[in-house]
């Protein structure tokens, strides 16, 4: 059976979830509240969300979020028994069909050729690349910004911010951030998890060494590795600076966006 997630708890969600990804190239081990924390923050909507049961048992959900007239697929999951049954084409279907022509956003691991196809098979095309980074050099304490401008900071940025870290995932986060920086440049972590959603410095105040100051700060403020998520191919002067910095390059994802209009005539059930 097939209905919207409204009413289903972060509990039954989170196992589901963890079991789904058991054997994803980079495995997922959600606690109920990690998986609202991330699910909020992206904006997500039970109603147009949906899951797939087998008596009482959740086997498969897509989980979907919005922001104005956009929306995005923060998850597809099947668990490993109830895979190659058309399930999550099916799942995606339904978030389609209730979609009234919004755009659809999504990422996806470069290397996860399967759900490429599934999802070049319902429209979606490749919009852009990116590369995620971990972070986990030097960490040294830096001033808490006052009153950060982030819309002129984030303006700063070279390329458009991937979903989770836009201004609007940001604002939504249940988990307030810590905001480092001053007039050059600002950085934004979240605590529980090290995520970097924005590390901006103002064109006229690079190669300075402010970068660098504002990573090691972000790195004290929470004491953990940093992540540092889905950043464009095209930021090719960010690139370069996490390299130098001693950032690690980790996974490589694919966006990839469905309009209105695109796309095969979904399957007919």
């Amino acid at each position: 059976m097939i209905r919207s997630l409204d009413g289903v708890g972060w509990d039954e969600l989170a196992a589901a979830f963890t079991e789904a990804f058991s054997d994803y190239a980079v495995p997922m081990q959600m606690t109920p509240a990690a998986l609202a924390t991330m699910q909020v923050r992206r904006g997500y909507v039970a109603s147009s969300s949906f899951g797939a049961w087998e008596g009482s048992r959740l086997v498969g959900f897509v989980l979907t979020c919005r922001d104005g007239a956009r929306i995005y697929n923060s998850g597809t999951g099947v668990v490993p028994g109830r895979r190659r049954g058309g399930l999550a084409r099916e799942l995606v279907e339904r978030v389609i069909a209730g979609a009234a022509g919004a755009p659809y956003v999504l990422e996806v691991l470069e290397t996860n050729a399967k759900a490429i196809a599934l999802y070049e098979a319902v429209g979606f095309v490749e919009t852009r690349r990116f590369q995620c980074w971990t972070y986990a050099g030097e960490a040294r304490p830096g001033a808490i910004a006052t009153d950060p401008e982030l819309e002129a900071f984030a303006a700063e940025a070279d390329v458009e911010l991937s979903w989770q870290n836009s201004l609007a995932s940001i604002r939504r986060a249940p988990e307030p951030p810590i905001v480092l920086g001053d007039a050059h440049g600002i950085v934004v972590v979240f605590p529980a998890n090290g995520d970097v959603p924005l590390l901006a410095v103002r064109r006229d105040a690079r190669r300075r060494g402010h970068g660098r100051n504002l990573l090691a700060a972000a790195a004290d403020a929470v004491g953990k590795p940093l992540r540092i998520l889905n950043l464009d191919d095209r930021a090719t002067g960010i690139a370069a600076f996490l390299d130098a910095a001693g950032a690690t390059r980790t996974a490589r994802q694919l966006e990839m966006v469905r309009r209105p209009g695109d796309g095969r005539t979904l399957a007919r059930r």
